[in-house]
């Protein structure tokens, strides 16, 4: 096959003859710098990415896409025909209803604040991944008859350890809705059974959080309604136009929320994180592209004579260019390239191995996620390559304007 002139001699000038090795080895760091800066924003990326996602997927694991509230009636009185009509909702998969207040979980071996949730069993199971995290006993359970207490409980694993309780065991609990006695509302323990437990991954849920029937918590806050719906759609990035529709399909006397809305503030500071370390790690894409600069000056220095021969036997300053361009695209290429697959090799090993495992008791996650996004990777790869170009443009300038004569003039 027939290699272009400029190519030929392009890659004549980076394979560097014993004489001139420096050229050689400037090409090679060169070469090392977009290396490492590929490979490092890779890998920023995808930690970024990979974090973003399992916050994400977690978070949506223990909440639903949707919430709503009916402001007029004070709350859903048959939550069974309220969950119908929400189904019929164009894009709602599912919906179902729910009780949540605090509460002073107590044992003999320890005391700690809850969220408790009242929840459908049955339902639940169609908007959150609550019932498929027990880890331990049943959920279902919830329902059967208890000999001891009100009703059932299940328990996140970090409320287990702080209670040191097990299923079977018994926890009291104590909230703001008691007895009225002539001191006043006094509150009133009620002993409940753990009939599970369970482990969602996230921090704040399994630190926190505690589980019920529906009747159990109209018992626990002295209620007689649902105080609140929650829905899952079809498309989680469709909840916010999901949620605007609820009140103009069935009234104003519904109110709603979704995820994104809930969860912003915290998803604008892992975007911002992540575009300000892309910015930060791409700096050392920066320096390998002038490290390309510094490289191509120094070699029209050291080539002039050759620079000067090649134009007096016909070469034009445009092939002159070609050559020195096509010098710095063939480092940034090879940079770019093993940079990339060096930082897509790692991102997926440290991802299906989890060997960047964090302490629950200060992170969200267990572990650092990495997720390689293909569009990340494109961006990264075509931005790559876009500096280095830009990188040659004033070096074969300068060897493109090169005059024969005065460069063998003293020859």
């Amino acid at each position: 096959m027939k290699v272009p002139f400029e190519l030929y001699i392009a890659t004549r000038y980076l394979l560097a003859r014993r004489k001139q090795a420096s050229i050689a080895s400037t090409s090679l760091i060169c070469i090392v710098g977009v290396m490492v800066g590929v490979m490092a924003l890779v890998i920023a990326l995808a930690l970024m990415t990979g974090m973003e996602q399992g916050i994400r997927d977690r978070l949506l694991g223990s909440q639903s896409h949707v919430y709503v509230w009916k402001v007029v009636d004070g709350g859903f009185a048959d939550y069974r025909h309220e969950a119908e009509r929400l189904r019929e909702v164009p894009r709602v998969l599912a919906a179902a209803p729910s009780i949540q207040g605090k509460a002073l979980a107590r044992t003999r071996h320890g005391e700690v604040f809850i969220n408790v949730k009242g929840i459908d069993p049955v339902l639940e199971a169609d908007v959150t991944d609550v019932v498929a995290s027990v880890r331990r006993g049943s959920i279902a359970d919830l329902e059967k008859p208890h000999h001891r207490g009100v009703g059932g409980i299940v328990l996140g694993q970090g409320v287990a350890e702080k209670l040191g309780a097990f299923v079977g065991d018994e926890v009291t609990l104590l909230t703001t809705a008691g007895s009225a006695s002539p001191m006043g509302v006094l509150p009133r323990p009620r002993r409940l059974a753990v009939v599970g437990i369970f482990s969602l991954g996230l921090l704040e849920y399994d630190t926190t959080y505690a589980f019920v029937t529906l009747d159990v918590a109209k018992r626990l806050f002295n209620i007689d309604k649902v105080e609140m719906m929650e829905v899952r759609v079809d498309d989680l990035y469709a909840s916010r136009e999901v949620a605007d529709s609820i009140p103009d399909l069935l009234g104003p006397a519904y109110m709603t929320e979704d995820w994104s809305r809930l969860n912003q503030s915290l998803f604008s500071a892992l975007w911002l994180e992540k575009t300000a370390v892309s910015i930060a790690i791409g700096l050392i894409v920066l320096v390998g592209a002038l490290h390309i600069v510094a490289s191509l000056i120094m070699m029209v220095m050291e080539r002039s004579r050759d620079i000067a021969i090649l134009k007096t036997m016909g070469a034009s300053s445009r092939t002159i260019r070609a050559i020195f361009v096509l010098q710095g695209v063939i480092i940034g290429a090879i940079g770019t390239t093993v940079g990339a697959a060096a930082g897509y090799t790692i991102s997926t090993v440290m991802d299906r191995y989890r060997l960047v495992r964090l302490p629950m008791e200060f992170y969200q996650i267990p572990y650092l996620p990495f997720t390689v996004e293909p569009v990340d990777f494109v961006v990264v790869v075509i931005s790559a390559m876009l500096i280095c170009f830009v990188a040659t443009v004033y070096p074969s300038r300068q060897a493109s304007r090169l005059d024969p004569a005065e460069a063998l003039r003293y020859q």
